[in-house]
């Protein structure tokens, strides 16, 4: 009997030590949500599909109005900095704006390419990224001044 105890006791440890060292050592999370910053503010959410794969949404903001975007998202390890990765991808968008910024509903194309940092001894992960979009409609076409710095809570 003591034996039965000692093993579940020692299996139960070595489980409560490897959770724990992942979830405190590990770069990596699976979702995420927060702000986005840059000339307005926004909500973003976060979500890894694979370790490398991840999808963001976010609505934005500010004084021109109103837009909600979708990325798809490509992440890369960088050698030598624990918690930092590279990331690139494609990604879509629908802007509803004011009267003096083009009265109506446009859609677009993006392009994101960025830095994600989480912190191994909190649930915190900041990026900063640039989003080159293009969009469509008249007196539309490409602007280079979107992206922005996040903030957002890991789970």
């Amino acid at each position: 009997m003591k034996k039965v105890i000692f093993s579940l006791l020692f299996a139960l440890t070595i489980s409560l030590v490897q959770a724990q060292s992942k979830s405190i050592n590990s770069p990596d999370y699976q979702n995420a949500l927060g702000v986005k910053i840059w000339n307005g503010g926004g909500i973003s959410f976060k979500h890894f599909f694979t370790d490398k794969d991840a999808g963001e949404l976010f609505g934005y903001f500010w004084n021109q109005g109103f837009r909600v975007t979708g990325l798809y998202e490509i992440h890369g390890p960088i050698s030598g900095a624990s918690g930092l990765k590279w990331y690139i991808g494609p990604g879509a968008h629908v802007g509803f704006y004011n009267v003096k910024n083009g009265n109506g509903s446009f859609v677009g194309v993006d392009g994101v390419l960025g830095l994600d940092y989480k912190f191994n001894s909190a649930p915190i992960n900041i990026s900063l990224d640039w989003q080159p979009s293009f969009e469509f409609g008249e007196g539309r076409g490409f602007y280079g001044n979107w992206g922005g710095l996040g903030v957002r809570y890991t789970f």
